[in-house]
């Protein structure tokens, strides 16, 4: 009985191993909000979505912080679109600044690793200054494990000194096609 479960595992290993998952027929953004709930430590200048083409959506955002921050807590939920928003995968509270310096958790820096060429947030800690992610969009071969079809909203609440300052939710839509790929 064991040997055949140790090679219905390798087959199915091999499997996940030739298949790529990140066959995306659509993979774009389809709404942002922004919110600074603390106009005296950071203002968003622009938050807003750009149409491209039918397939891709740059994400603009232009904020500046106006006080030197070093303790930056972020409070990460990934929600799954099902009757409304329900929770799904990742809810999480991380330390930005121990993240950027040794990217401790894996779910972090899969969103990290998706939109970190179009932004200036790559250093460590202090933050001051303007903060601006331009004409981000997503793309599928990053993703690093396989995501099931569906709409999706990333909800990022960010703290400064333990006290709330602004948060930012992102609304995005993939849908893979399997039985083509």
């Amino acid at each position: 009985m064991l040997p055949k479960l140790v090679t219905s595992l390798l087959c199915v290993a091999v499997v996940m191993l030739i298949t790529d998952f990140n066959d995306a027929i659509v993979f774009k953004f389809t709404n942002v909000e922004c919110l600074s709930r603390n106009q005296s430590w950071f203002v968003f200048h622009y938050c807003r979505l750009k149409a491209i083409s039918r397939e891709k959506v740059f994400l603009n955002v232009n904020g500046t912080v106006l006080h030197s921050v070093n303790n930056i807590k972020v409070h990460v939920k990934l929600l799954k679109k099902a009757n409304g928003f329900k929770p799904w995968l990742l809810d999480v509270k991380i330390d930005a600044c121990r993240s950027l310096e040794n990217n401790f958790h894996p779910f972090v820096r899969i969103i990290f690793d998706l939109f970190k060429d179009f932004s200036n947030i790559n250093h460590t800690c202090p933050f001051v200054g303007l903060q601006v992610v331009k004409d981000f969009y997503l793309r599928p071969e990053l993703l690093k494990l396989p995501f099931p079809s569906g709409e999706y909203m990333l909800t990022l609440l960010w703290f400064f000194d333990k006290k709330i300052q602004f948060d930012t939710n992102v609304t995005f839509i993939y849908k893979e096609d399997l039985i083509n790929s």
